[in-house]
């Protein structure tokens, strides 16, 4: 079959390529070492299962509420390929 100008499998291969840069990018940002019991951002007690729960952890959940929603999702979708985007 003609797939013009991509190779056999080359769409799969640039899924494969999305999902390994979204977990490395995900691997880079998880803490590590020793948690703390106070929270860096705000001095307030960082509860103990959550200590337990996340290795490293240097925030209470209403800071890291706040970091995440600063930070926000990133999205490596390729938009341009998408049948969606072309619809729209």
């Amino acid at each position: 079959m003609a797939v013009g100008w991509a190779g056999d499998g080359a769409v799969q291969a640039q899924i494969d390529s999305t999902v390994d840069d979204a977990v490395a990018r995900a691997r880079s940002s998880l803490p590590s070492g020793e948690s703390l019991e106070f929270c860096a951002e705000c001095g307030e007690p960082v509860p103990e299962a959550r200590r337990k729960a996340v290795p490293g952890v240097r925030l209470c959940i209403s800071c890291q509420q706040a970091v995440d929603t600063q930070h926000g999702a990133v999205s490596g979708y390729n938009r341009r390929g998408s049948k969606d985007s072309q619809l729209r």
